[in-house]
């Protein structure tokens, strides 16, 4: 919780706690630390989680993007942001050398809560649930001896628990990729903020392969003809071509920035049918 301030306390502890902070998966998680709890000092960000369904929050964009990242992994089945470590010190088995003092409010000297980046529940092949801990960090906060400080608490705990952690910068975030999954991101929305109810937007998605099949025309203009073919809304063609992304039922490199200027030949059909929905809300 460094470099933001906040009043802390026993009372403001049980609080949180109390409000089931930290606690609960999937959609019943609440995040430790919530953008409300401190002053702006840059972007932050709130996302309705595809996995989930619940609002997300993160304080740096890399956060954010990392998050897209695990949106887009088919074996990731729970992402948990500002995970708390409540039991820090009495699961740890190794406190040689640590300076916990670090980690309390001047003020009342009650310790402060230290909390994981993310904690991520994946699905393997062989069905096994594996959960992995990584803490967000850009570059420069590696030469802070309080970060690193920190850091080691986090490395020390997660190994008590034999649990993967690992620290990602920005340099690791691949952000082109990132960005384009933040693009289409909202399209897994609920449709009828679109005017559209679930069984238009199934038509309208089997409609868009079958046109696209056999098309060589830019994107863009592929998308202006769909909407003028069906009469829709200007934009509804360019929401579908998202969506359709978003289910895998069409490939684009998604290393690169999608450019709706590219021919819809650069466009894969993965899934020709989607005859049975596939509900993501």
């Amino acid at each position: 919780m460094a470099k933001r301030k906040i009043d802390w306390d026993e009372n403001k502890l049980k609080k949180w706690i109390q409000e089931g902070r930290g606690q609960g998966e999937g959609k019943d998680y609440k995040p430790w630390l919530t953008v409300q709890d401190f002053p702006s000092k840059g972007r932050v960000t709130r996302v309705f989680g595809w996995k989930t369904k619940r609002i997300h929050h993160f304080f740096t964009d890399s956060e954010a993007r990392y998050f897209y990242l695990l949106e887009w992994e088919d074996d990731v089945l729970d992402i948990r942001e500002h995970y708390p470590l409540f039991d820090c010190e009495e699961v740890m088995q190794n406190k040689a050398g640590l300076n916990f003092n670090l980690f309390k409010d001047k003020d009342t000297g009650t310790p402060y809560i230290l909390s994981t980046s993310f904690f991520i529940t994946l699905k393997k092949p062989n069905d096994k649930i594996v959960y992995v801990a990584r803490s967000l960090k850009a570059d420069y906060e590696l030469e802070r001896k309080t970060a690193l400080e920190r850091l080691e608490i986090e490395r020390r705990y997660w190994q008590s628990q034999n649990i993967d952690w690992g620290i990602v910068t920005q340099k690791e975030i691949p952000v082109v990729k990132a960005k384009n999954i933040e693009w289409i991101h909202s399209s897994l929305y609920p449709s009828d903020e679109r005017g559209l109810t679930d069984e238009e937007v199934d038509y309208y998605c089997n409609a868009f392969i079958d046109k696209l099949e056999g098309s060589n025309t830019s994107i863009r203009n592929f998308t202006v003809q769909f909407d003028r073919l069906f009469n829709l809304d200007t934009g509804t063609g360019i929401y579908i071509f998202k969506r359709l992304i978003a289910l895998k039922k069409i490939m684009v490199d998604m290393n690169k920035k999608i450019d709706l200027n590219n021919s819809t030949r650069s466009i894969e059909i993965i899934n020709p049918s989607l005859t049975e929905r596939v509900r993501v809300l």
